[in-house]
């Protein structure tokens, strides 16, 4: 995994966010769809719990995109009994090697646009079902659920993409 690119890509939301929940972007429609106002906001926020625990949050799904966008992190995983295993191990890693540093697989499909695809299809297969349900458990619009559906498509589609170019 290059640390370097998760951190990079951990940022991506606190940034993207700024931008999406922006008032002239999505943030009015987001306000009045949570029924919010910018005084509730505003009251009793602690930046530094909040800032804190997103970059955290953010963090930790920077690194779980690392496999969604990179299809040769799946190649050691599939391969990680072979390798433990002294009859396969040769074997084993001489197919990993392929896949791995200046391997002739090792750059397949390493870009921006081939990352940000599978950010998206991560955004609308996995996060935007968790968000429209707790959305309707929690008797939300299903409006604001494609208003922040789309925020975190958008974001894991520029984390993936980050994250995958990054060699």
């Amino acid at each position: 995994m290059n640390w370097i690119a998760i951190i990079v890509a951990a940022l991506v939301p606190t940034i993207t966010g700024f931008i999406y929940y922006h008032e002239k972007v999505m943030g009015t429609l987001w306000m009045r769809e949570t029924g919010l106002t910018r005084e509730i906001i505003e009251k009793d926020f602690n930046i530094a719990k909040t800032m804190g625990l997103s970059l955290l949050f953010s963090l930790m799904l920077a690194a779980s995109m690392n496999p969604i966008a990179i299809h040769q992190f799946s190649v050691q995983s599939a391969l990680m009994d072979a390798l433990t295993d002294p009859a396969r191990k040769d074997a084993a890693q001489a197919v990993l090697d392929q896949f791995t540093g200046s391997g002739l697989y090792a750059n397949d499909f390493r870009t921006f646009g081939h990352g940000a695809l599978h950010g998206a299809i991560a955004g609308i297969f996995l996060i935007f079902p968790v968000i429209a349900t707790n959305g309707m458990f929690e008797k939300k619009s299903m409006k604001l659920s494609f208003i922040n559906g789309a925020y975190w498509t958008i974001t894991l589609a520029l984390m993936g993409g980050i994250i995958c170019m990054w060699k």
